[in-house]
């Protein structure tokens, strides 16, 4: 084989590398936008059964009119940032909704008629379950970040990202970590 011959070959070897690794890079970045459509679409239930639990629950307690109006506020405040593309925003009002669920179960326990109530404890329990598969879709967001980051870090395909940046080398907000711990998981080494 000649000289030309087996540079070809490389070359024609690295351009194809290099498409394979272009299209994994858009395959994960898909893959966190699929995640995060999938956050969305909980949280949005979320907020239709805390609407639906609130009208049941409005003739048993007072609560409900500041829960109400702070989640809403919430809401409107997280989809706007939404919208603007804040992603930092509309996670810390997001996870400040988190919080004011939680404790509705302990609002239940005081008032004995509200947890008697048949639709009360059925939308209490929708929020549980609403609840637990928006921390599962946060997780599997975080999953795929980070198998995201990884990947585009590695030797070969930080070159692939470096000719690519505007396309490949894409920012994603981590759900309910600290920066600290975000940092901490960026920054990690892998010993020979």
């Amino acid at each position: 084989m000649s000289t030309m011959t087996i540079v070809l070959i490389i070359l024609a070897g690295a351009v194809v590398y290099g498409i394979m690794t272009y299209n994994t890079l858009i395959r994960l970045i898909e893959a966190i936008r699929n995640n995060q459509k999938q956050i969305d679409i909980q949280l949005d239930r979320r907020y239709k059964v805390f609407e639906s639990l609130i009208s049941v629950v409005k003739k048993y307690m007072d609560y409900e009119k500041s829960t109400l109006s702070q989640v809403t506020e919430l809401r409107t405040k997280a989809q706007q940032a939404h919208e603007q593309g804040d992603e930092k925003s509309r996670i810390g009002a997001e996870d400040k909704i988190s919080r004011i669920v939680g404790g509705i179960s302990f609002v239940f326990e005081q008032y004995p008629d509200l947890k008697a109530n048949q639709n009360a404890m059925q939308l209490q329990e929708e929020i549980v379950n609403t609840e637990n598969k928006l921390t599962f879709a946060k997780q599997a967001c975080n999953d795929s970040i980070e198998t995201y980051n990884a990947t585009k870090k590695s030797v070969f395909p930080s070159m692939v990202v470096a000719l690519f940046r505007g396309k490949l080398d894409v920012p994603f907000e981590y759900w309910q970590l600290s920066q600290q711990t975000v940092a901490e998981q960026e920054k990690y080494k892998v010993e020979l």
